[in-house]
């Protein structure tokens, strides 16, 4: 019976060995997920029309770095909104191969001002 009674033994110790080691799991930590920062893209401002006030002075930006290496800074400008001049602030865009960036401007017409949108231009 000694030989039935090990075997017994030799048979319960590997089931329950078997039972302890099926709770046990082992799987790297999972690594934190960093969305990537939202790009934003400014739509061009709509066609103004011949407005009598002049645009006040470009206000001052502070240019932090940019996003990514090789951006380029696109300045902030006053747009025509409502009656009234409204201060767009500047952003980073991605660089145009073959372009140069073309800022906004308010240029004088007849007895008012236009804005001239910005644009990117072949070089």
């Amino acid at each position: 019976m000694e030989p039935y009674r090990r075997h017994a033994l030799r048979v319960l110790s590997g089931c329950a060995l078997a039972v302890a080691l099926t709770g046990c799991i082992v799987a790297p930590a999972p690594r934190p997920y960093y969305a990537p920062a939202p790009v934003v893209v400014a739509a061009p401002p709509p066609p103004v029309d011949v407005v009598a006030v002049a645009p006040p002075p470009p206000q001052v930006e502070v240019v932090g770095p940019p996003p990514v290496v090789g951006y380029v800074w696109i300045g902030g400008y006053w747009n025509w909104v409502g009656g009234r001049h409204v201060w767009v602030a500047g952003h980073w865009d991605a660089p145009r191969p073959g372009h140069v960036w073309v800022n906004h401007a308010w240029v004088r017409e007849g007895g008012g001002w236009r804005m001239q949108p910005g644009h990117w231009e072949r070089r």
